[in-house]
């Protein structure tokens, strides 16, 4: 489809409202604008050489130029786009990571403690490996705004199917803990960068739900590990234990779809192939109402600052560290508790199918809930209930109803929920390439931390029902939602102060800023996702 150009004398109100002139040359209203940039470049907020350097600018720019009614009839086709060819990549993507993480807890069953000699808390500390090197997430977030995020993320895979590969060739905690570490600083960077992308190529008003497909993958992998590792565990007369099999079956197909990535991947919607050029100018045009551009490369000191000083930005780490903490604690002994109950390891491994199905339906239903205008935060806080309800259903059961204790340990696994749409906070409600970063950074690395902590909730001497765990991931559950209705309170008193102080400003130049990298608080036009 064409787009027809206009001019000044067919869309007199339109041209003067979406008029962008070059750097050199800004008159008029946008010469305040342009005046105060300079000023800031001399402070040390910006650089006249950087200023607009956005990678998306251009391409917004191009879309001034078009008539604005066209572009807005492109757009559904453009979105149908993305979610048909890109959405379905990241969520295999996110998939095939959770599932590299996983084959810790499958290989378990089969033995993987006797053969490699763990005792005591050995394995709970191979278990937290892989999130001691969360202090990646930071590097791996400031990586993302310099290079390409697609293809980053698909060079990552070859590294991280390797090592997964690799651990079929340890025989001791030793050698499992630092493969695992390893392991853990290569898949850093998948969250982040699927968020940042996530950004980019959605609308704040779509982001909490496609972010949802892409997280929830996560029950699809579950059912696939699960009958992945039945499978194989029922293979005999191997050269190699069963549980060194799944990890070079899995590593294998990682090392694969990481081609697939390199080839195909999009790094935003200025170099999507499976879009033509025109759909790329719909695509940037579209998502300027986030008010967060798409990428700029420039470091900048202010932003952090900023970042380090916004309350806000403390709320989110403590969301992270409850959430890191809820997810290592049942990601890592959903297994031991189903074979506390009274199940072999094969039938451990089956009946973690089911939980995989109720975590993906479930992640999609609450990220499509989260998409009701101002949802967004009481969503995070009913999506923690089924989670406790399942922890108080643990405790109180007797263990001769072995599948009324499966039923509640299944309902675990909805915590996927709270922690993918808290993820999207950050880039929901962060402005500024550099904050943004710094933020995500931070809260990556408290995700890990409380992924650490987790595992050593659960003491050997208290199997099969670990009582001081379950009591304590049910305070971390409600420690969660204490701390997100603050965050939530805050936002809204935020968005109500700047309502009152509002001066007269358009659309234009709110999306303008956007593709300026200013923070979320220098620009005045930004609301806070409720």
């Amino acid at each position: 489809m064409v787009a027809e150009k206009i001019s000044s004398e067919d869309h007199p109100q339109v041209y003067e409202e979406e008029r962008v002139e070059s750097n050199t040359g800004k008159t008029g209203q946008d010469g305040g604008r342009f005046n105060k940039l300079i000023s800031e470049a001399f402070k040390g907020k910006a650089d006249l050489d950087t200023i607009h350097t956005d990678i998306g600018f251009e391409l917004y720019q191009q879309s001034l130029q078009y008539d604005q009614e066209e572009l807005a009839k492109s757009v559904d086709k453009v979105r149908w786009k993305l979610d048909l060819m890109v959405l379905p990549m990241m969520m295999t993507t996110y998939m095939l990571s959770f599932l590299d993480k996983q084959t810790l807890n499958y290989s378990n069953a089969f033995g993987l403690q006797a053969d490699t000699n763990m005792t005591g808390d050995d394995y709970t500390w191979v278990a937290s490996a892989l999130y001691l090197a969360g202090c990646r997430a930071y590097p791996s977030n400031l990586a993302l705004q310099r290079f390409p995020i697609g293809k980053f993320v698909g060079y990552m895979l070859f590294v991280w199917g390797t090592l997964c590969m690799l651990q079929a060739a340890v025989f001791d905690f030793s050698g499992f803990f630092a493969i695992r570490f390893f392991l853990g600083a290569m898949e850093a960077c998948v969250s982040p960068a699927w968020l940042l992308l996530s950004s980019t190529l959605w609308t704040r008003e779509e982001q909490p739900l496609r972010t949802s497909f892409w997280l929830s993958s996560n029950g699809i992998s579950s059912i696939i590990g699960a009958l992945l590792s039945y499978g194989l565990g029922h293979v005999d007369n191997l050269a190699v234990p069963n549980w060194k099999l799944i990890y070079l079956v899995v590593g294998a197909i990682t090392i694969a779809w990481g081609i697939v990535l390199v080839l195909f991947m999009p790094d935003g919607p200025h170099n999507a192939k499976m879009l033509t050029e025109y759909e790329r100018i719909v695509a940037v045009w579209r998502i300027r109402r986030n008010k967060t551009g798409i990428q700029h490369p420039e470091f900048l000191v202010y932003q952090v600052k900023e970042a380090l000083t916004d309350v806000k930005t403390y709320l989110c780490l403590l969301m992270g560290l409850c959430y890191g903490a809820l997810n290592g604690g049942v990601t890592n002994f959903l297994s031991a508790l189903i074979k506390g109950f009274g199940f072999s390891g094969l039938e451990a491994s089956l009946l973690q199918t089911p939980s995989g199905g109720i975590q993906f339906v479930t992640g999609i239903v609450f990220g499509y809930i989260s998409t009701i205008h101002n949802f967004l935060g009481i969503t995070i806080i009913i999506s923690c209930l089924p989670g406790m309800a399942g922890l108080l259903g643990i405790l109180l059961t007797p263990l001769k109803h072995r599948y009324a204790l499966v039923g509640c340990a299944s309902l675990q696994t909805i915590v996927g929920s709270p922690i993918v749409l808290t993820w999207t906070l950050p880039a929901l409600n962060v402005a500024g390439h550099t904050k943004r970063s710094t933020v995500m950074g931070l809260y990556f690395i408290c995700y890990c931390a409380g992924n650490i902590a987790g595992p050593h909730l659960f003491l050997p001497s208290e199997a099969p029902r670990y009582t001081s765990a379950l009591r304590g991931l049910l305070g971390i559950y409600a420690g969660g939602i204490l701390v997100q209705i603050a965050y939530l309170l805050l936002c809204f008193w935020d968005n109500k102060r700047r309502d009152r102080q509002a001066q007269p400003t358009d659309e234009a130049e709110a999306a303008r800023e956007g593709f300026e990298d200013v923070t979320d608080k220098e620009n005045r036009g930004f609301r806070y996702h409720l």
